[in-house]
């Protein structure tokens, strides 16, 4: 009985080299599952402390990596466990990859940054990307998620969790199109175990009905589906950042409640040291200016996104529109020129002074319009000086 395991070993690489022959061509192969490195035991003389057996790593997946294209350094600095792994799948993952449109290119680069896909069977490959297929309409689309982060279906092995998890995400009200936004943007999602996504909604839900809201399954889904980092984030880092935008701005209860309902849910999933950090360099900046704490709130009410922004490149972006001849009440009422890159700002700046264009006669909405719509502004204001 004992030689059995060893009989499947076997037949498990003769089935791993059919593949890998079919995807590279004719090349030469090593048996790495039949690969048995020797362990190496040594213990501190005079100690009770005994080091525990460390398996070297197996040469033969080394090469296999290798001819498959894999930057192997890439793949140690990782996951360096892998690479010390007696049985391993690079081959069946390689073919199943390549039948989802995956070119080599693709698929040494995914195993070169999550090592830890090689480890997963083909049954549970089959089954993880049929849940995949559930919200995606190609496997064209999953490729790409894949390429750019492979993580994201490698890191969880446990697809009953997966499957689990996004019919709780459906029972909440999100459709297709908001579970397609979650997967590619934050994919870590779905392999939180189920309660501790319950955890998030639940306090979301206690959070409205705290602030007197009426509709606490709307008000938590209107959270998630504005932030989608907020389901990868604790209870603990949000509750702190609601307390400190409340405390900091003397809001009441309806107006933070209209607030994480509107677009202050998208900056609750930021550090509590960043926030307030960034909340405290803002307000010194508009009172260096003459502003008041007033206008402070105003700004964040009406746009919270400006607290993503770290301190240097606000007072930079201010500072630029300000020398450009704009007035700090013109940006209270138009923030979202603060959307912009202060190199783009800049250039924007001078193509409206050289064709004298006056902010104080035609406003800055100008500012805050696509490329295309901009460069057709700036061309007619360049035909016809006067308008």
């Amino acid at each position: 009985m004992a030689a059995v395991p060893g009989v499947r070993a076997l037949l498990t690489v003769q089935r791993s080299v059919t593949l890998q022959h079919s995807f590279f061509g004719f090349i030469p192969i090593h048996f790495a599952s039949a690969c048995f490195p020797r362990r190496h035991y040594s213990t501190s003389t005079g100690s009770t402390e005994t080091k525990l057996p460390v398996n070297p790593e197996n040469e033969s997946l080394l090469e296999n990596l290798n001819l498959m294209g894999v930057d192997v350094r890439m793949a140690r600095q990782r996951q360096p466990g892998v690479l010390r792994k007696t049985f391993t799948n690079e081959h069946g993952l390689a073919q199943f990859l390549q039948g989802k449109g995956a070119s080599r290119k693709v698929i040494a680069s995914i195993i070169s940054r999550y090592p830890r896909a090689i480890t997963r069977s083909i049954e549970h490959l089959e089954q993880r990307w049929q849940l995949w297929r559930n919200i995606f309409q190609t496997d064209a689309e999953i490729v790409s998620i894949l390429d750019r982060s492979p993580e994201s279906f490698f890191r969880s092995s446990d697809n009953d969790n997966l499957e689990k998890n996004i019919d709780y995400l459906v029972s909440l009200g999100l459709n297709a199109k908001d579970l397609h936004r979650l997967l590619t943007t934050a994919p870590r999602t779905f392999s939180n175990s189920l309660e501790l996504n319950k955890q998030m909604v639940e306090f979301l839900e206690d959070i409205c009905t705290e602030l007197g809201g009426s509709n606490p399954e709307q008000f938590a889904k209107m959270v998630i589906t504005r932030n989608l980092y907020i389901l990868i984030r604790s209870t603990k880092r949000v509750k702190t950042n609601i307390d400190n935008l409340k405390a900091s701005l003397k809001l009441s209860d309806s107006e933070l409640l209209a607030l994480l309902q509107g677009h202050g849910a998208e900056i609750l999933d930021l550090s509590n040291e960043y926030l307030k950090k960034n909340f405290n360099s803002l307000e010194q900046k508009m009172t260096a200016l003459g502003c008041r704490k007033a206008d402070v709130k105003k700004l964040i009410i009406n746009y919270p996104m400006i607290l993503y922004i770290g301190p240097d490149t606000l007072s930079s972006k201010l500072d630029c529109l300000l020398k450009g001849g704009i007035t700090m009440k013109q940006i209270l009422e138009k923030p979202k020129v603060l959307d912009y890159s202060t190199q783009n700002i800049t250039g924007r700046l001078e193509e409206l002074r050289r064709v004298g264009y006056d902010f104080q006669k035609n406003g800055i909405n100008i500012l805050d319009s696509s490329r295309k719509r901009f460069a057709a502004k700036i061309e007619k204001l360049s035909a016809s000086p006067e308008e």
